[in-house]
């Protein structure tokens, strides 16, 4: 590469790689800046030092990737304005007579399942407003029902291809279909939760009670007052539905899943503003454009290019021979290695960043050891390991940092080591389901 040849300084440029990135993720862990503004600084560095030119950057971001994030937060943002997820908590609350023990069920099922259809960050903002009307009007403490939905995003998430970014990214990458998620991590998904409910339920649930005239309270709550657009209900329905139907059809259709949410938003921004006046369809298009998450957007980008810079440098060929050495070439020494340093190291940092390192390093690994096929258990370890290692503390995912915001803003704060006595044994727990559900799938 012409831009290796007048390296910065005179520079070792796999050095100078790894010092920019290590350099990136002390600040991002830090978070003495903010992500997007740390993660495109990285970017530009790795253009300006020579690591990179512009084209290999461009080339290094992945579009599919950026694609599929926009599309599905505008369809999500346009949606959230009928109300619909507001409506699917409240029904689920009404759905057991308002007991508190119920509630605590319905919302963690809830939960999951927004999080596996639509994105956990987007449900966790949805639900847990609704958590506090509920419990406040049952004169109850909110902290089991706020570290259920914390898990349950966490987990639910894993599911599918849109629930977490590190699926995103892994699916990106290897052009897995939106069903080969499902199939794959939808059982053991399915396994951790009902354990996660089991345990909730024996230590809190079965001591939950709430006052008649309070349950009442929440039974006249009505959860059509939710529906603030019925018009847009319907849309949004149908939108979602065409857009999964066309994500579990992708691989037939043979369009990447990028496409299918970039259509399913421009599909669902001309129903949103299908016969308003020139004027306010244009403001509404605006207005959907700034649902989209740009801090994040941008994030990933400048993200991608600092990963390349690792991989045209070589670093990244070089640490999957010692991972290779180090797991002397056995795919399941190197799947159980991966589910738990994947986990571990994503309890501390963001598990995002560590995803997009990983994945270029193992694509490197493949061909020693058989292929794409043969290392699969591998890919579905990364996932499992990121997604869970989610659960890991309060900073672990962004879920989990949302939720302690929105508890702050009514008082009701997570304590961080009071969270850990939690989330700890959560995390470990589910890892090591996983671990035996990978063994037991792959290797038995």
């Amino acid at each position: 590469m012409e831009a290796l040849k007048n390296i910065f300084l005179g520079s070792n440029p796999q050095i100078l790689a790894t010092v920019i990135l290590i350099v990136s993720y002390v600040l991002l862990f830090t978070e003495k800046l903010n992500r997007a503004v740390v993660a495109l600084l990285g970017a530009t560095v790795m253009i300006l030092t020579g690591i990179l030119t512009q084209e290999t950057a461009l080339a290094g971001i992945d579009f599919n990737t950026i694609s599929l994030l926009i599309g599905m937060m505008i369809i999500v943002g346009i949606a959230e304005k009928s109300g619909m997820f507001q409506f699917a908590a409240i029904w689920s609350a009404k759905i057991v007579k308002a007991s508190p023990r119920g509630i605590l069920l319905m919302l963690a099922l809830v939960t999951a399942v927004f999080s596996a259809l639509l994105d956990n960050v987007t449900t966790v903002l949805l639900i847990v407003p609704v958590t506090f009307q509920i419990t406040r009007n049952l004169k109850l403490n909110p902290y089991p029902y706020l570290l259920m939905e914390i898990f349950a995003a966490n987990i639910g998430g894993t599911a599918t291809l849109i629930g977490d970014p590190p699926n995103i990214l892994i699916g990106s990458a290897l052009k897995l279909s939106f069903m080969d998620f499902v199939y794959e991590l939808t059982p053991i998904v399915m396994i951790n939760m009902l354990l996660l409910i089991g345990v909730f339920d024996f230590i809190y649930g079965r001591k939950m009670s709430a006052e008649p005239e309070n349950k009442a309270i929440v039974m006249r709550i009505n959860e059509k007052d939710s529906i603030t657009d019925s018009k847009l209900l319907y849309k949004s329905l149908f939108v979602l539905a065409l857009v999964i139907s066309g994500f579990i059809s992708a691989e037939h259709l043979h369009l990447h899943n990028g496409t299918i949410a970039l259509f399913g938003a421009a599909l669902m921004l001309l129903l949103y503003t299908w016969g308003t006046p020139h004027r306010e369809r244009d403001q509404n298009v605006e207005s959907a454009f700034s649902m989209v998450d740009w801090t994040t957007i941008f994030f990933f980008c400048g993200l991608f290019a600092i990963v390349y810079g690792l991989e045209v440098t070589g670093v990244l060929e070089l640490l999957a021979d010692k991972l290779i050495e180090l797991t002397k070439g056995s795919v399941e020494k190197t799947t159980f290695l991966v589910l738990w340093l994947s986990a571990l190291v994503s309890t501390v940092i963001d598990n995002i960043p560590f995803v997009a390192t990983m994945i270029p390093m193992l694509q490197s690994m493949e061909p020693s050891m058989g292929g794409r096929e043969a290392m699969m258990p591998v890919w579905w370890a990364l996932s499992l390991g990121a997604c869970f290692g989610g659960n890991g503390s309060l900073i672990a995912a962004s879920a989990n940092v949302i939720v302690a915001g929105l508890a702050s803003r009514e008082n009701r704060p997570i304590s961080f080591l009071k969270f850990l006595i939690w989330s700890l044994p959560v995390m470990f727990v589910s890892v090591a389901t996983a671990m035996l559900y990978l063994y037991v799938l792959h290797f038995l």
